[in-house]
């Protein structure tokens, strides 16, 4: 297994992102428990057995601890989040705990597919936000400016005047 400075070494994130980012770093965080429960729910569509049933429960667990960061940092006064969108999160917070909560006693496959596209759905969104920040940022660079030459000094007292 190869070293990996930030962390344990592991095969399951072969991908995760340089810090710096921490939108970018959400986005990946969500679209990797979509690709796990995806990941889940196709094994458990290929053979039904309760060892693949479980292994759905596992991704949803993962995701619901993901959505559980997400809502605590919404919460707390340091976020910089504008309120309306705030309040859309925290909404959407909430269906994603009520909606695993009601998976995790009854789990249906075709019922994970609403997380997964919450999921991908949102990490779309960040990612394009993040984009546009950078093209932003790009177009703030100012092109270096053409410097005019001085004005040739007068060559005649008469010409001041």
């Amino acid at each position: 297994m190869a070293y990996r400075p930030y962390g344990k070494p592991t095969a399951a994130y072969s991908n995760v992102p340089r810090g710096g980012s921490p939108t970018h770093t959400e986005a990946w965080a969500l679209t990797e428990a979509a690709r796990r429960m995806a990941v889940a729910v196709a094994a458990y569509d290929q053979d039904r057995t309760k060892d693949n049933l479980n292994k759905i429960r596992d991704a949803m667990r993962l995701n619901w601890r993901l959505w559980t960061i997400f809502q605590a940092d919404l919460t707390t006064e340091r976020s910089s989040v504008p309120a309306d969108l705030r309040i859309g999160m925290l909404t959407l917070c909430q269906f994603v705990d009520t909606h695993t909560v009601s998976l995790l006693g009854d789990t249906r496959p075709e019922k994970v597919l609403t997380l997964i596209e919450i999921n991908r759905n949102i990490a779309s969104g960040l990612l394009e936000g993040v984009q546009k920040s950078v093209e932003a940022a790009k177009s703030q660079i100012a092109e270096p400016k053409e410097q005019k030459a001085p004005a040739a000094p007068p060559s005649s007292v008469n010409e001041v005047t």
